[in-house]
């Protein structure tokens, strides 16, 4: 079976498909044993034959979950738990099982399965619009409409609220349609979680349904004997009073003077929506979605002073600790985070400006609760519009492609222990006996908590191998590990999908190891730690640590001989592998150089989020060619690939890119593709830009889209992705001439490569 098949059924990769069988073996394998796991991946068979009973557990205190790998006594009705080895009787209901007949969770291909619990969410998904009004009047506009619009996307039996906020922040009844009413915060006051909740009127009063009345089934709402029917309410009792209320929002009234920035409360608007929510439905799947159009300039959670001379801090002020706001709006925003993820429920942010409006302070709010970042240079644009429209994106039966309030834990046979996760989750704090020692990433503990999830989700999880050297090792013996992912689906009900894989140990010096690697899901995987590392420790640090392990990596799987650099040889599997690291080390993931902290915050919240092959575009983006002599092909991510008579498409995951070379430029200024007889030249322009359209239509976020010409100002785009083979310094009336010219100090990957070769021939690192 090849990754991919295994990756369409159970929506796991892992780093080494055979396990090295003692803990010593495992760190001289450098790479960890460690898996992608993408656990809501979408399968139509889960869709069309739902499975409606409850799962079968072992005794406590294992619960690991009925599945594929266990042993089953078909006459005495009994089944052996490969976790702990127990025997466990099988529930009356399976009385009829045999070999020929077998429940789905015992069929090898169920080896992740889903199923549907016989529980219903109380209250169905709560939306809670935060919508910065200190924009300009056609940003604004636009930002309206979009919302207005996403009304109409939203379930009708979703609750919605709206918090609006500029150098004040209302929260609006949305009770009654007679007169518009709305409760006002000062923006520059920090008010405790008690005292919002006392001013809304909302204490002692949690969401419960009246008397006598049924828990609901999403459509039917519980009349709610509660204050908080105020500002939240299902779609189809409020939308024509949100609409309008949408409609007629003006544009934040204070003045702002020329000189300065206008007083925009962020901070009190957040913590006032975490309030709300937190005391009327905790433990409920609900989202605050904030639309920002600048940067927190007053009150708690400010980022900038509001005087338009103090620029707003950059990656050096933060070196530096010259960044006054820095660590205070950090610290605020990571408060509300806690509390929010607590709760379970998520934050989105939607940047809206051409600045920066300080995502990287807010960023915990996002990562901690598995919201969505978007970043877009005006709520005007499609990057926006698109991207926020794809929020609301349904399955083939018509529910949002969204889980709420989600908990994930990871069991394992004895040989193994969990590291960590890197990804949007916190910590569950489940401190059982498959935690390891070593932590990567959010570690010390085998359970995470995640607030929402996706299709897309995929998180990272790392495993050490406990075995000592010296314990008997069986041929043939292999490890398991169990995902037991918890969460609320759209539609109310409550799910279970279960993913447990089984993988063989190989001893030490076995070929079986090396032949296991999966060079993509590693590179992907390590360049989740680095970013976990950039996070705390400084750039140079990371670098050099991402250096050690792939000089060590290449020292132990390579063939070569002692100080031969010439002899150096990788195998297939580990080929590109170096390659992937290299475009790393300059990738915009831990070079800060040329972006803005909000933009280094944005592609790292990305990174976490995406599975293997999303991920690697973004960290070796793919270049296509078009030629007239040859069909679009994938060319090299490399200088020598600019050629005056071609076009080129780069993706980069962020961007999509149409480069045309310098003759084709001219050809088409001069208006050839108009005349007859050039009807081929007309097709080679169109061909990049219907598959970068392609492209555009199933990202998300949605890609920034670039068209540029050589020499042009925004081909610096392309130029700075590419492998510098050729180079101001390297040009010399003799080399072989081809490709473009770019202007940089860094290294090629030739140079890379030769040094590599010389430090791993060279013996211990």
């Amino acid at each position: 079976m090849n990754f991919d098949e295994i990756e369409e059924q159970d929506g796991i990769r892992f780093s080494w498909n055979a396990w090295p069988s003692s803990r010593t073996e495992a760190t001289k394998a450098v790479v960890p044993i460690a898996c992608l796991y993408t656990p809501l991946k979408e399968r139509e068979d889960f869709l069309e034959s739902p499975i409606w009973y409850e799962p079968v557990t072992c005794k406590a205190p294992c619960r690991a979950i009925l599945n594929p790998y266990c042993q089953i006594d078909v006459r005495g009705k009994l089944w052996i738990c490969p976790f702990c080895l127990q025997r466990n009787a099988l529930p009356p209901h399976y009385k009829d099982i045999s070999n020929t007949n077998l429940p789905a969770e015992l069929l090898p291909k169920y080896t992740t399965i889903e199923y549907n619990l016989n529980r219903v969410a109380q209250i169905p998904p709560i939306f809670l619009f935060v919508v910065d009004t200190c924009l300009e009047e056609e940003d604004l506009k636009a930002l309206k409409e979009s919302l207005i619009v996403s009304l109409s996307l939203l379930p009708e039996y979703a609750w919605v609220g709206l918090i609006t906020f500029g150098t004040m922040t209302q929260v609006h009844e949305l009770g009654f349609a007679d007169c518009p009413k709305s409760f006002v915060f000062r923006g520059t006051k920090e008010y405790a979680a008690k005292q919002i909740q006392e001013m809304l009127g909302l204490t002692n009063n949690p969401a419960r349904p009246a008397a006598g009345q049924q828990p609901n089934r999403p459509g039917q709402p519980p009349q709610m004997t509660m204050a908080a029917n105020r500002f939240l309410l299902p779609v189809k009792d409020c939308e024509f009073v949100l609409t309008s209320i949408l409609e007629n929002l003006q544009r934040d009234p204070w003045p702002v003077a020329a000189d300065r920035r206008p007083e925009r409360c962020t901070g009190v608007a957040m913590s006032v929506a975490v309030g709300l929510l937190e005391t009327t439905f905790p433990n409920t799947g609900a989202r605050m979605m904030l639309f920002c159009g600048g940067a927190p300039s007053e009150g708690p959670g400010a980022v900038v002073g509001n005087e338009l001379r103090d620029p707003i801090r950059s990656h050096h002020d933060i070196e530096k600790e010259s960044a006054k706001y820095y660590k205070k709006a950090t610290k605020f925003y990571e408060a509300l985070a806690k509390r929010a993820s607590v709760n379970g429920h998520t934050i989105d942010i939607f940047a809206g400006c051409l600045d920066q409006i300080g995502l990287l302070e807010m960023r915990s709010m996002v990562n901690n609760t598995g919201g969505f970042m978007i970043l877009a240079d005006s709520f005007n644009t499609a990057i926006f519009k698109q991207s926020f429209q794809r929020v609301f994106q349904k399955d083939s039966q018509g529910h949002l492609q969204m889980g709420f309030n989600a908990t994930m834990d990871v069991q394992t046979t004895r040989e193994l222990k969990v590291c960590g996760l890197i990804g949007h989750a916190v910590s569950a704090n489940k401190k059982s006996t498959f935690v390891g020692e070593t932590e990567i990433g959010i570690g010390n503990t085998s359970a995470w908590k995640m607030c929402s999830l996706n299709h897309e989700t995929t998180n990272a999880v790392y495993f050490e191998v406990v075995n000592q050297p010296s314990a008997p090792f069986q041929p043939g013996s292999r490890g398991l590990i169990q995902f037991v992912t918890h969460y609320q689906h759209s539609s109310g009900q409550f799910r279970l999908r279960v993913t447990t894989v089984a993988r063989n140990f190989a001893e030490g010096q076995s070929p079986e190891i090396a032949n296991s690697f999966d060079q993509e899901t590693s590179a992907v995987l390590m360049s989740r730690i680095a970013v976990f590392k950039g996070e705390i420790d400084d750039g140079p640090d990371v670098l050099r640590w991402l250096d050690r392990m792939l000089i060590r990596l290449c020292q132990r799987f390579a063939d070569y001989r002692k100080d031969d650099p010439h002899s150096f040889r990788l195998s297939e599997n580990f080929s590109i592998y170096p390659q992937f690291m290299f475009h790393l080390r300059r990738s915009q993931f831990l070079q800060v150089f040329n972006n803005s902290p909000d933009e280094t915050a944005f592609y790292r919240h990305t990174l976490n989020r995406e599975n293997v092959d999303s991920s690697l575009i973004m960290i070796q983006p793919t270049l296509t060619s078009y030629c007239f002599d040859a069909d679009p092909q994938p060319v090299l991510l490399d200088s020598i690939s600019i050629k005056p008579d071609a076009i080129l498409l780069l993706d980069t995951f962020f961007h999509i890119l149409i480069f045309h070379g310098s003759t084709i430029a001219e050809w088409r200024n001069a208006g050839y593709q108009d005349q007859p007889g050039y009807e081929n030249f007309k097709q080679l322009l169109e061909a990049p830009v219907l598959d970068a359209q392609e492209l555009l239509t199933e990202r998300f976020p949605v890609p920034r889209y670039i068209v540029c010409d050589q020499g042009g100002s925004q081909a610096r785009f392309l130029l700075s992705k590419l492998n510098p083979s050729t180079t101001h310094t390297s040009g010399s009336p003799y080399s072989a001439p081809g490709g473009a010219v770019v202007l940089t100090d860094d290294v090629s990957l030739q140079v890379f490569m030769e040094h590599l070769k010389k430090l791993a021939v060279a013996g211990a690192s």
